[in-house]
């Protein structure tokens, strides 16, 4: 594996774009490998990031910063075109206090003629709050004691196309009305055979790790979640995640509601409402997620969805791990045909009931 991220990086460190500096797509290239690397090795890495204090003096700012960051990095750092505007120095094994170091030297040997750049420092994974600037001025006055930073994990979001967006309206809106009958049906038995509301809510990890509430038709009993505690000890799927093949928590229709994957159909009103998409990793609940490793959170670059590679190979008989590396897998190869294929595969994964419980 290292050795073709090395590859990949020889190569991709070799191309120059204007000013010198690697173009956005390579250059999202190195941040993503170097991701990979962190994760494997369990450090930090930062990114600094340099804006011209104004568009009068942009080509100046660049040839600066071109200069001296070609003098001042180290061989590990690589630059490259962050947006339109900014240009970025990835910061390999370096937590923000070095990279708020480097943006002082580099402001400090900036000419008067030409001012000094606003600096931003990304960093991964995410450590403190918002943004915070350092100007000029700032950078010859003493460090701040404290350091915030912007998240680098906002960089990897990956923006939903607009063929999926309208392959969602148009299954999600289509299904809600179609199995508007199936619906009426579902919270009529569900109303009658069990106390309680007839649909359930819970918060879940949605887009960039951003919370939603989630809705399925109810399928366990009123006071389900403060029993999950006293169940723990028999969970049935390894890491975070919870199940339980025969959980006492679920009534009598909602074990045929939940074989058949009845009760996850509101969610199509998740998908309508744009919180979640057709297909797409699971999305879990938000203490799970967040007790996932790092490398496992890289499944919430993208929209979560109602199914995916795991809801076909198996879904409760997967192994947490494979779980995670099949939704990465969906995440690196996203195309409308796969979604079609995943789509039409999930038919006979329920028909059959593979893997539910």
């Amino acid at each position: 594996m290292f050795r073709r991220l090395t590859s990949v990086l020889s190569k991709t460190f070799r191309r120059k774009s204007l000013y010198g500096f690697r173009s956005r797509e390579d250059f999202a290239q190195i941040l993503h490998i170097e991701r990979q690397r962190a994760d494997r090795a369990d450090t930090i890495f930062s990114l600094l990031a340099f804006a011209p204090e104004n568009a009068d003096v942009r080509a100046a700012t660049y040839a600066q910063l071109e200069e001296i960051l070609n003098r001042r990095l180290r061989n590990t750092d690589f630059t490259g075109w962050l947006d339109d505007e900014r240009i970025a120095a990835s910061l390999p094994g370096t937590p923000p206090a070095g990279a708020w170091r480097l943006a002082e030297d580099v402001c400090r040997q900036f000419p008067d003629h030409v001012p000094a750049p606003v600096c931003t420092i990304l960093t991964y994974p995410t450590e403190g709050g918002p943004q915070t600037e350092l100007r000029r001025d700032s950078a010859r006055a003493p460090r701040p004691k404290h350091w915030s930073v912007q998240p680098m994990e906002t960089l990897f979001m990956v923006e939903m196309p607009i063929w999926k967006r309208a392959l969602d309206i148009l299954g999600a809106g289509a299904g809600l009305i179609f199995l508007s009958p199936l619906f009426a049906i579902v919270a009529l038995v569900v109303k009658l055979t069990s106390p309680g509301p007839i649909f359930y809510s819970q918060m879940r990890s949605g887009h960039g790790g951003k919370p939603f509430r989630m809705y399925k038709f109810r399928s366990m009993v009123v006071d389900a979640d403060a029993k999950k505690q006293e169940l723990l000890a028999i969970n049935e799927q390894d890491g975070p995640a919870f199940k339980l093949r025969n959980d006492p928590r679920v009534t009598g229709i909602g074990r045929f509601l939940r074989k058949t994957s009845i009760d996850e159909l509101p969610q199509l009103w998740n998908v309508l409402m744009g919180d979640m998409t057709l297909v797409g990793p699971r999305a879990m609940y938000c203490p799970e997620m967040e007790a996932c490793t790092r490398w496992q959170r890289r499944r919430l670059d993208v929209h979560q969805g109602i199914t995916c590679i795991w809801q076909v190979r198996g879904r409760s008989s997967v192994p947490f791990d494979e779980w995670m590396r099949m939704d990465i897998q969906y995440v690196r190869a996203r195309s409308l045909l796969r979604d079609l294929w995943l789509l039409i595969k999930t038919i006979p994964a329920v028909l059959f009931r593979r893997g539910a419980c």
